[in-house]
């Protein structure tokens, strides 16, 4: 016994000798913020750009489906590539890890066959209130930020993305939407985007919608139609931008599009 004790202690001493020499790759920081809207505690892996100052102020970008096995580190990677390579400016990259996607990124549905699928769906109300009354003011608290907020979202995280441009637009100065999952509850929210866009008194800076052409039809279909509509209401000053991807999938489509949406704002001359 003593000898197996003596053995794992000097295994223990040994790793962290080990990972004291090879040292970490920080690129930014892990937060947990308590929500009392959603009544739980959410991850937060944020990003920050090698030169950060605290005295300084920085735009952010919110990242839907941010936890780092998501597409926390593709986005951090890109954004890091256009600072060096196309004048992006520094910025703050806020994931927001899942609890249950499903739940928070869907709006309320009363068709039976998505309830039974989806059974913990219909909750992007209290997710939308999180964003505005909770995630925003913290990051506003933590650190000094400007007046451009970025929102990604892919997927389902598309059709939140879509919900918050269309109800609240003044969240975000710049919204990215990919393959946003607009067939949800027989497309009522595209039903209604007419109103809520006639209705809206303010609108963002910047719109980019993408999708796969080897994307299902109906995915295509819904994307062309969001990119109408708001075409049709778009107020002067707002880049509005649609691409469709010849060569990308729901699953592959992601980290190209992002990379040619940012090249619309940041592509060198």
């Amino acid at each position: 016994m003593k000898h197996l004790l003596f053995f794992l202690f000097f295994l223990n001493v040994y790793f962290l000798n080990a990972q004291s020499e090879q040292g970490c790759l920080p690129i930014g920081e892990y937060r947990i913020l308590p929500s009392k809207i959603l009544k739980e505690e959410r991850v937060l892996n944020i990003y920050l750009p090698p030169t950060y100052d605290a005295a300084k102020s920085y735009p952010v970008i919110y990242l839907l489906d941010g936890s780092l096995n998501e597409d926390f580190v593709h986005i951090a990677g890109l954004v890091q590539f256009f600072n060096l390579m196309h004048g992006m400016p520094d910025c703050i990259v806020v994931g927001i890890s899942n609890v249950d996607r499903k739940r928070d990124f869907t709006f309320h549905t009363d068709l039976e066959d998505l309830k039974q699928k989806y059974p913990t769906t219909g909750h992007s109300d209290a997710f939308i209130q999180f964003i505005e009354k909770e995630l925003q003011p913290f990051i506003r608290q933590q650190y000094k930020t400007t007046d451009e907020q970025w929102l990604i979202g892919q997927s389902l995280g598309g059709l939140l993305a879509s919900e918050i441009l269309l109800k609240k637009p003044q969240l975000f100065s710049h919204y990215m939407i990919v393959s946003p999952s607009l067939w949800w509850d027989n497309k009522s929210m595209l039903k209604a985007a007419e109103r809520l866009l006639a209705a809206q008194k303010a609108q963002p800076k910047f719109v980019y919608i993408a999708v796969g052409k080897k994307e299902p039809k109906i995915m295509r279909s819904v994307a062309k139609k969001l990119h109408k509509l708001l075409e049709k209401h778009r107020a002067p000053g707002t880049k509005l931008h649609f691409q469709m991807m010849r060569d990308e999938d729901h699953a592959t489509i992601l980290h190209n599009c992002i990379y040619k949406g940012l090249l619309l704002v940041y592509q060198r001359q």
